[in-house]
């Protein structure tokens, strides 16, 4: 049974800082994509970040130059490092890995930046 389980979400003031971890098991393939989506209420589900088996990483506009993703291959474990958080970041951020053969989610984590 394939598990995503994340964890790092919270409430932090503007211009805090929060981490995400998600760990994942039960994937039978090897993981080629690791990625970080958000959805706020009213808003459409959106990619933040996403990294791939050979380190390549891509950034949505409004997350370049405060967030970081990161991986542990071995572990199957990605990381969303959040810097100079906004009220805006306000979302459930939902884990993301995918195979060649499938694409699996997280449950979702809180994060609430309070103004």
């Amino acid at each position: 049974q394939v598990q995503l389980v994340e964890s790092g979400g919270g409430l932090v003031q503007s211009g805090g800082s929060l981490r995400l971890s998600c760990a994942a098991s039960g994937i039978r393939f090897a993981i080629n994509e690791m990625g970080w989506y958000r959805h706020a209420p009213g808003r459409q589900r959106e990619l933040v970040a996403c990294i791939t088996d050979g380190g390549l990483t891509n950034y949505a506009d409004s997350a370049k130059g405060r967030f970081t993703i990161s991986r542990e291959n071995a572990g199957n474990t990605v990381y969303l490092q959040m810097n100079s958080l906004k009220p805006e970041d306000t979302a459930v951020y939902y884990c993301n890995m995918r195979t060649w053969a499938s694409d699996h989610w997280g449950q979702g984590t809180q994060v609430t930046v309070s103004s």
